[in-house]
């Protein structure tokens, strides 16, 4: 029965993505909308992602410093296991589920409010391809704009490693920005923002979905933006583990 339903939401998303990819009617009007977007859901996260990264860096040091001090492990490796942590996982996954707890409830909850105060059935009585018109800015405009929040993300994550080395005396400055630039891989930030491309179309479609056929009231309305939250994560967390196997093997 759980297959069977799964199956049929899973045909239903496929359609629903099939009706958004359209060509939109009139470009000049999708362009707008889509910078509207980014504001709305790219611009107006960074304070967040600010203030997370920079205590989650911090912690990280911290944590590293305390759990590997050991005479046979070399000083600089708390910068070098901090860069990488949030290279490779905190930078695009751990952000992109706090995230779809931010952006993925705002869109569920805007398009399905639009959805039970009859907004919706007003654009397609118009004959406005509601989905293409609501949903593809949003997608486009948070995919756009998603790899610009975790640079930040990672600016701000080692800044705030830097800031305990600074501040306290668990480590030296020399030697945390020594283990910053040890060993350094390039494929480590364009791995992170591959895979924070695929969570934020994960993000900005999921949510969009739930909040498109919702059904009922304003209580569907909190409900649907709870189950798009969820199947966001379930998702960026099954991903995440497809893309690593086939972007770091």
């Amino acid at each position: 029965m759980i297959l069977t339903s799964s199956l049929a939401t899973f045909g239903r998303y496929c359609l629903f993505i099939r009706r958004v990819f359209a060509l939109p009617d009139r470009s000049r009007i999708f362009l707008r909308r889509t910078v509207q977007e980014i504001s709305k859901l790219g611009i107006d996260s960074i304070p967040l992602v600010i203030i997370i990264s920079l205590f989650i860096g911090a912690v990280i040091a911290i944590q590293m410093q305390l759990n590997i001090a050991s005479p046979l492990i070399p000083a600089y490796s708390v910068g070098l296991a901090t860069r990488d942590i949030v290279l490779l996982e905190f930078s695009n996954s751990i952000l992109c589920l706090i995230l779809a707890g931010k952006v993925g409830s705002n869109i569920a909850s805007e398009i399905g409010t639009m959805r039970v105060t009859e907004q919706i059935d007003a654009l397609e009585i118009m004959g406005v391809n509601s989905a293409n018109y609501l949903v593809l800015p949003k997608i486009i405009g948070f995919v756009l704009f998603m790899p610009a929040l975790v640079i930040i993300c990672m600016a701000t994550s080692l800044i705030g490693g830097y800031l305990v080395a600074v501040v306290t005396d668990l480590i030296t400055v020399s030697r945390y920005v020594y283990g910053l630039q040890a060993l350094f891989q390039e494929w480590y930030v364009w791995y992170g923002l591959i895979k924070s491309v695929v969570f934020a179309f994960i993000i900005a479609s999921v949510a969009s979905f739930y909040g498109y056929y919702v059904k009922g009231g304003a209580l569907d309305v909190g409900k649907a933006s709870t189950n798009g939250v969820v199947a966001s994560s379930i998702l960026i967390l099954l991903f995440d583990v497809i893309l690593t196997k086939l972007l770091l093997q």
